[in-house]
């Protein structure tokens, strides 16, 4: 058994003696969504330190624990920090956790992230589902993989019966939630006018600096995969405002509760879906 089986191994372990059976649902919370813990009723916490599989980002915004709860009447699991590549040029830092999560019995991942708006149907404080992504900087979490199971089918990465749910739940709740292309950029620097100019051309709506290497490692590990990103700005070149990450951290906060009042909303709804029930 290599060091990341054992951490793995452990990690379930540990995960199955605090919380018991795993909840069918994760959620990976990303910048301004950390709101949608306070929806999560009877929850328990553990700090990443303690499971051996997970990482440790430095990421300001990223409080680094799962929570264990209830919402509704669907139990969830939800991570309150990420790896990003940019902090080691490691695309695999989430492996770990997600192969974890998967072994421990959870079906379905719903990913969440701040980005930069491509177009102007979605200014700042928009919902958009992610319907497919671009890896632009061609990077892969299964590099070094071993077998036929490194080829993972993406064409349809982004669950199509998760994201008509979501649909449904917006339509119900009279909330704009628009669908497009969201591409990953590496960073840690944003983008240039220029870049996002290629982007659009390319026929991307959104841009961020994570999310697709949670989604290549989850469907190797066979989970299933729905995103929503929250718009904290327009692009480079796409407005007069100077990009920082404190911006986009303000403005994530702005929006945060609205978004994580729909996420808890789409997750209560997950208890409803047979495919879940199966």
């Amino acid at each position: 058994m290599n060091t990341q089986e054992q951490a793995i191994a452990s990690t379930v372990a540990k995960l199955q003696s605090l919380f018991g059976p795993a909840p069918e649902v994760a959620v990976v919370l990303g910048s301004g969504w950390a709101g949608a813990v306070s929806h999560v009723e009877r929850a328990q916490s553990l700090p990443y330190t303690d499971l051996p599989a997970f990482p440790q980002p430095k990421v300001e915004g990223h409080v680094n624990e799962i929570v264990v709860g209830q919402i509704g009447a669907q139990r969830v699991v939800m991570l309150r920090g990420r790896a990003h590549t940019y902090e080691s040029g490691d695309c695999t830092g989430m492996a770990g956790a997600l192969r974890s999560l998967k072994r421990w019995g959870v079906k379905v991942l719903l990913q969440t992230n701040a980005s930069g708006s491509l177009r102007a149907h979605t200014p700042p404080g928009s919902l958009m589902l992610i319907a497919d992504h671009i890896n632009a900087p061609q990077r892969s979490p299964l590099i070094g993989e071993p077998g036929s199971e490194r080829f993972v089918d993406m064409s349809t990465a982004y669950d199509a019966e998760l994201r008509g749910h979501a649909k449904k739940v917006a339509q119900a709740q009279n909330l704009k939630l628009g669908e497009g292309v969201y591409v990953w950029a590496l960073g840690p620097q944003f983008e240039t006018p220029a870049e996002i100019r290629m982007f659009a051309a390319w026929g991307a709506d959104a841009v961020g600096m994570s999310t697709v290497p949670e989604t290549i490692l989850a469907r190797h590990a066979g989970l299933r995969v729905m995103g929503i990103a929250l718009m904290t700005n327009m692009a480079a070149g796409l407005s007069a405002e100077a990009l920082t990450h404190a911006l986009t951290l303000q403005q994530a906060q702005a929006s945060g509760e609205s978004a994580a009042k729909f996420l808890a909303q789409v997750i209560a709804g997950l208890a409803e879906l047979p495919s879940l029930r199966a």
